[in-house]
């Protein structure tokens, strides 16, 4: 690529020096807003699952809880304690069905991988 110096007048047409800061700039206000808003629907969901399912503990795992990882495709991870067995999947309807703008997947961390617990220990938020 020429330097500024060499570019022609229809390079300079097409070269925009802050368009590139702007859009990160941009992405970087949207990421704030939708984490905002995914930690507020996990709060809501947490608060479900205690009063109409029984959860003793809900704990936030995943990209959502590391703001270094959090993406536009990040989903919402919780980890529920307590539910009976007999309810778990209607819990899971309950929750899925909040959010249009999230995917909000529930767990129970007794059953769940080895990998999964881990990073649920280290990694996760009790909400």
């Amino acid at each position: 690529m020429p330097t500024a110096l060499e570019m022609k007048p229809e390079e300079w047409r097409k070269f925009k020096p802050g368009r590139k800061v702007a859009t990160r700039a941009a992405q970087s206000k949207y990421l704030k807003k939708r984490r905002a808003k995914g930690l507020e629907l996990a709060k809501k969901a947490s608060l479900l699952l205690r009063q109409r399912y029984g959860a003793k503990r809900v704990v936030l795992f995943g990209s959502l809880a590391r703001t270094k990882t959090f993406s536009s495709w990040s989903d919402i991870d919780l980890a529920a304690w307590g539910i009976a067995p007999d309810k778990f999947f209607s819990a899971v309807a309950a929750v899925t069905g909040l959010s249009p703008d999230f995917r909000i997947d529930l767990v129970e961390p007794d059953t769940c991988r080895e990998a999964m617990k881990d990073s649920i220990q280290k990694h996760g938020i009790e909400i």
